[in-house]
């Protein structure tokens, strides 16, 4: 089966990153992982370099150790301001969830992640 696109999924969790690699691979897309920005920006930047960019990057908010969210978003946006990214965490009512476009990133996804969902975001960001 063709792959439907590659993502990078940024998460320090080791159960996110165990349960979205099933989820991913199972909707049909090459997954990359990273668990801070700083190794993030790496991936993406040599995957970009190497004329094999990323489609979408999922970025959880919540990371203590390096980069958070919305530090490698702006990261990513300064090296490529046509980035897709989405931002990804259990509080919803956090004002770079609710306001995520404002923040640069092109949608959002809440913990723990539905299938139905994440397909949803990934047909549409993808696609476009």
């Amino acid at each position: 089966m063709e792959s439907k696109g590659k993502v990078l999924l940024v998460d320090d969790e080791e159960i996110i990153i165990d349960v979205s690699k099933e989820v991913l691979r199972f909707l049909g897309y090459d997954a990359v992982f990273a668990r801070e920005g700083r190794a993030a920006m790496d991936l993406y930047r040599q995957e970009k370099e190497a004329g094999r960019p990323f489609d979408l990057v999922i970025i959880d908010l919540t990371m203590p150790e390096g980069m958070d969210g919305r530090e490698t978003i702006e990261k990513l946006r300064e090296y490529d301001s046509s980035v897709k990214a989405v931002v990804s965490s259990g509080y919803a009512n956090d004002p770079v969830v609710q306001d995520f476009g404002r923040y640069g990133f092109s949608g959002r996804l809440t913990k723990p992640y539905r299938i139905n969902e994440m397909k949803a975001i990934l047909e549409e960001l993808i696609q476009k």
